[in-house]
């Protein structure tokens, strides 16, 4: 395994991330694909024994389920200082006044439940979700601030927001002197690379560390089109969502991404997230892995090297898509 610092830091993360929304209840949640604890164990053991020190999670996964079993099996199997463990906070978790945004109130209250779900004494990496509207972004980054100045953080990263916002929140700490953002966990994928046009050049000027969530556009890039579908393609309706209505000019780059693979003699996979991994930035792409196999892909990109035209004919069919995630 590699490592690198988790941009303008000097923590050491693994250059791949497992994520953990596929760890859950499918009973209780809108995903039905997802893994119980039991099916999620020999993962997460098995990326430690890879030397994957860096999973991220949510406390909306499962409602806190995914939490609860990811801080069970760590501290069944690894030390809690060799693991670096993210998660984050935006989405409504109850019925009721106060039960989602980035209020004071909501980020003190949440930061305690996931503390509690995962077992742990400290968040390394503790992520807004969103951007939220409705409350002002002084009172969301001073209650960040004060997290970590307790102890119950260690660092701060965004997801999913326009440029503008990202940029508008690093201002805001930088000239109250509080924590600033040290990631984005942006949606950034062969077929998906709106972040290009503004986040990532603005991640590079401020040394910000790039988590992309759906590296593999939900396994789009992993195969044939016209292939049998997997049980998450038939039933998660954020995937269709994402690329249902582009699939008539990405199914270009698939084709490429497939050709490109059959050149190296690799998985199509390892194709894709090799793309990710030669961006000029700090580029962790955060792996949903829900077979051991996944895992096992995932690290021999690591050892993919792709040329500049491998690169140039990958991204030349790209179209403008609509903005997904950032809402």
């Amino acid at each position: 395994m590699e490592y690198i610092k988790l941009g303008n830091t000097g923590l050491d993360v693994s250059k791949i991330c497992l994520g953990c929304m596929g760890f859950g209840d499918p009973e209780n949640w809108i995903h039905k694909w997802l893994l119980k604890e039991e099916e999620s164990r020999p993962i997460i053991k098995k990326a430690l024994d890879m030397g994957i020190n860096f999973f991220d999670t949510a406390n909306i996964y499962s409602f806190g389920k995914s939490e609860e079993i990811l801080g069970k099996v760590l501290k069944n199997y690894a030390k809690r200082h060799e693991i670096v463990i993210a998660t984050k906070v935006f989405f409504e978790m109850y019925n009721g006044a106060n039960a989602q945004g980035l209020s004071r109130k909501s980020i003190m209250t949440e930061v305690e439940n996931s503390l509690k779900r995962l077992g742990t004494d400290y968040i390394d990496l503790y992520i807004i979700h969103r951007w939220d509207y409705k409350t002002p972004i002084e009172e969301t980054m001073s209650a960040l601030h004060d997290i970590v100045k307790s102890g119950k953080v260690r660092y701060i990263g965004a997801s999913a927001m326009y440029a503008w916002q990202f940029q508008k929140a690093l201002y805001v700490a930088e000239k109250n002197g509080w924590t600033k953002f040290v990631s984005m966990q942006n949606h950034m994928n062969l077929l998906y690379r709106e972040e290009e046009r503004e986040m990532m050049p603005l991640c590079k000027e401020e040394k910000i560390a790039v988590t992309p969530y759906s590296p593999l556009a939900s396994g789009r890039l992993t195969r044939d089109i016209s292939s049998e579908k997997t049980k998450r393609q038939e039933t998660d309706q954020t995937e269709k969502g994402k690329y249902d209505s582009t699939m008539e000019y990405d199914k270009v780059i698939i084709e490429r991404v497939k050709e490109i693979a059959e050149k190296y003699n690799r998985e199509r996979a390892e194709i894709a997230l090799a793309w990710l991994l030669h961006k000029k930035q700090t580029v962790i792409p955060i792996i949903g892995a829900t077979k051991i196999s996944h895992l096992e892909t995932a690290i021999s990109s690591l050892n993919v090297k792709l040329s500049e035209e491998d690169i140039k004919y990958l991204e030349e069919p790209y179209m403008p898509h609509k903005v997904m995630g950032a809402i």
